[in-house]
């Protein structure tokens, strides 16, 4: 037997803005929603949950585990403009200027990545012997 992922916790001021931040990334909707903290899920249901959490103190370095994203069902250029009309906004957290993916923070500044290569990009790909 292994071990299987439950949740990834995010820590938040204002749990319900970052909820309503990720509620729109990822087309989830919320499970619970209390003093505790706010849960989405996706809409087929199952694990992994993503728990908003209180706490009382803004985020203060960079995140020491972030989510990486691909676009699913469009462009990566279509789902970078999408990601910045939700309200992320670009950070350099020292990538440099070659990189093939883009760094982005949600409303409290928690980090995560736009992947280039598209969901169906990867799925395509043949997978070797």
């Amino acid at each position: 037997m292994t071990s299987r992922i439950s949740c990834v916790c995010i820590d938040a001021v204002d749990p319900r803005a970052v909820a309503g931040f990720w509620a729109a990334v990822l087309g989830w909707g919320v499970v619970e929603d209390g003093e505790e903290g706010i849960s989405l899920a996706s809409p087929g249901g199952g694990l992994p949950t993503l728990d908003i959490l209180p706490v009382p103190e803004a985020k203060q370095v960079k995140n020491r585990l972030h989510l990486d994203l691909r676009a699913d069902g469009t462009t990566f250029a279509a789902e970078v403009d999408r990601l910045e009309g939700l309200g992320a906004r670009r950070v350099d957290v020292g990538q440099g200027p070659d990189v093939t993916w883009v760094v982005f923070a949600d409303p409290e500044g928690n980090e995560f990545c736009l992947l280039r290569r598209t969901v169906e990009e990867v799925l395509a790909k043949p997978s070797a012997p």
